[in-house]
């Protein structure tokens, strides 16, 4: 049995969850709850492409503004 997500002539959606993070999807498979679609019906070099292009920061978005605030917080109190 082979990976569906590695299929060259499938149809895919990218998707991003609440934390930023991009996945391509399948067309045939319901997208699940907590994820949107970002880009798509498309082919799969395509949302590869979309992928590469808007997913730059690999962190997840909690993460990302919990630095922002410590840095933030660091910086009121001058350390």
């Amino acid at each position: 049995m082979s990976n569906p997500l590695d299929d060259p002539n499938g149809r895919f959606f990218v998707v991003m969850n609440a934390e930023g993070q991009y996945s391509l999807w399948p067309e045939f498979a319901e997208v699940p709850a907590g994820w949107t679609v970002r880009h798509g019906v498309a082919d799969r070099s395509s949302c590869i492409d979309f992928i590469n292009v808007n997913w730059t920061d690999m962190r997840p978005l909690s993460l990302v503004s919990h630095l922002a605030s410590t840095a933030s917080s660091e910086k009121e109190s001058g350390r």
